[in-house]
């Protein structure tokens, strides 16, 4: 990998679709020791940190792992990968900014445990002005409509943010609220392979269903923000309050 390995076309497709996914993006070796560092995490690490930063479909079984918050600040490898040239320069030139790091993340559809992801903007969560924000997310598992794929609304990154309402879905605790038939229809699928990097803005509005195979469907998030971001503190108090009795509903099921 070399940070000018993006082409002119993956900027134009993100600029007009607010998502683009790209082939085979990591070469073998850097997956491989992405994979191993993750499996490292779970098992060492995991087991030390607080509901807040740990997700489970169902409090107490491990397998039904869904999310990990903030993994590069609880580990010296992560800490480094995220920092690393090439993701860096991907997002500085898909945003057409300087950019810095605002979260690395773990997400899991586990076989048997997982639900639906609802139709949401990133940027609602994120609460930041102006809403310049990209998320590489990389798959560690062939994903399809089967396990559990993401579904992009194309150009919904150019109209907005979509009111929100609370959902009951931890670490989606918010959902676009007038989601519709035609906003369905105009979902599209978007299946990814180990090494392929999918890009998307924070705008873009996206879900995805629930695994109903016997394949888990893991996937790492590098997100970065345009350095021009500043946080609306107004916005972040009201989404952080939800947030807060969602994970109390939860934890007390």
């Amino acid at each position: 990998m070399s940070p000018n390995s993006i082409g002119p076309e993956a900027v134009r497709t993100f600029d007009k679709d607010g998502f683009v996914v790209m082939s085979d993006f990591l070469d073998q070796p850097t997956f491989e020791e992405l994979s191993t560092n993750l499996d490292r995490y779970i098992r060492d690490i995991v087991p030390g940190l607080p509901p807040t930063l740990a997700y489970y479909e169902e409090q107490g079984v491990p397998a039904s792992l869904k999310a990990l918050h903030y993994i590069d600040q609880h580990d010296a490898y992560f800490a480094e990968f995220v920092q690393r040239p090439v993701f860096r320069s991907l997002a500085e030139q898909l945003l057409s900014s300087d950019v810095c790091l605002r979260a690395a993340e773990w997400f899991c559809k586990p076989p048997g445990h997982s639900n639906v992801t609802p139709p949401h903007q990133d940027g609602y969560y994120f609460c930041l002005q102006p809403d310049q924000v990209v998320t590489l997310w990389i798959p560690i598992d062939a994903i399809d409509q089967e396990n559990g794929c993401l579904y992009y609304v194309p150009g919904s990154h150019l109209r907005g943010l979509r009111p929100h309402r609370r959902s009951s879905v931890l670490g989606f605790s918010q959902g676009v609220a007038d989601w519709g038939p035609e906003d369905q229809v105009a979902a599209v699928a978007v299946p990814v392979k180990p090494g392929d990097v999918l890009a998307h803005h924070s705008r873009t509005i996206h879900l995805a269903d629930a695994n109903s195979s016997q394949r888990l469907r893991r996937a790492f998030a590098i997100v970065y923000a345009s350095t021009a971001c500043v946080t609306d503190e107004e916005a972040k108090q009201r989404y952080q309050h939800s947030l807060k009795e969602l994970h109390q509903e939860v934890l007390n099921r």
